[in-house]
């Protein structure tokens, strides 16, 4: 090999050496340990980030019995739905703002979209969906036709209707048996929240 190719491939070996310690001092650190419950406030999609990392984990048992909570938090009488009003514990009282509270997110709580789109959730199939698990329809201009439930299991055993918690225009918190998503056709889709476990 003659003296000027050893030259570059020492040189080439010297310049990975020095890249690799480059990245390797600006690489990010670990995230931090979960946080519990916050009670900041989101008011942007900016702070939607921040706002899942404050997101605690939450077993599927807590999301149910804190959506159940809303059927009798008013005086006995389920929380009126609003798209512009918030229930005492800060959440909003459409149909994401009760998501988020079921959730824990941090407060008032991300809307139909962002729940789909921000990474609070992750698509699955309908077939997968378990207790604690979303079906959203976001994919609307209008925020009259976007809507988004809390599975609570399948009223059937061929699986083409199912139980369910929502926050629901006229009548505020119900539970109800639907079917949206079941057929495929209708907007609506199944989606695994990032900080449930179990």
């Amino acid at each position: 090999m003659s003296e000027n190719t050893t030259r570059r491939w020492g040189m080439a070996a010297l310049t990975a050496v020095v890249c690799i310690g480059s990245t390797a001092l600006t690489a990010p650190s670990a995230p931090a340990a979960q946080p519990t419950l916050r009670t900041a406030t989101v008011s942007s999609a900016s702070q939607y980030p921040e706002a899942l990392r404050a997101a605690p984990r939450i077993s599927r048992a807590e999301v149910l019995a804190r959506a159940k909570s809303w059927l009798t938090a008013n005086n006995g009488r389920p929380v009126p739905y609003s798209q512009n009003k918030y229930w005492k514990d800060g959440y909003r009282q459409d149909c994401s703002g009760y998501v988020s509270m079921a959730l824990g997110l941090a407060k008032p709580g991300p809307n139909t979209v962002a729940l789909k789109n921000n990474g609070f959730t992750r698509r699955i199939a309908m077939s997968q969906l378990s207790p604690g698990d979303l079906v959203i329809k976001a994919n609307s201009s209008s925020a009259d036709n976007r809507h988004v439930v809390i599975f609570d299991g399948w009223a059937n055993s061929a699986r083409t209707v199912y139980k369910s918690y929502e926050q629901a225009g006229g009548v505020g918190t119900r539970w109800k048996q639907h079917a949206y998503g079941v057929n495929g056709r209708d907007g609506y889709h199944a989606y695994r929240p990032v900080n449930i476990v179990g």
